[in-house]
């Protein structure tokens, strides 16, 4: 039986989602699945360039994906509070900032 404070019965913080990186763009994934995990619009956002610039990681992740490689690229910022790490295989994991580790 496992005990009441077991880490493995309390809720993850944890929000993952993907995009297709063939033909969209990370920036725009990362301010629809934040705005979906705060459950508001994503005009109600700050500007995803507080915290990156959108044009570089479109371009970052553009540019890992069309290379033939077997390998990963991935880029973690602070945004809205939350950790968000963005992957080359359109994998967007978003974790409370203050809990990440």
């Amino acid at each position: 039986m496992p005990s009441p404070n077991d880490p493995a019965d309390e809720p993850t913080e944890e929000y993952v989602t993907a995009f297709d990186p063939a033909d969209g763009r990370p920036s725009d994934a990362v301010v629809t699945a934040v705005a979906t995990r705060l459950e508001r619009d994503p005009t109600e956002l700050s500007p995803l360039y507080d915290a990156v610039d959108p044009g570089a990681l479109n371009e970052l992740v553009e540019h890992a994906h069309r290379t033939a490689s077997d390998s990963v690229h991935l880029v973690w910022f602070t945004y809205e509070g939350f950790s968000v790490g963005v992957r080359s295989d359109g994998r967007i994991q978003i974790e409370d900032a203050t809990t990440a580790s």
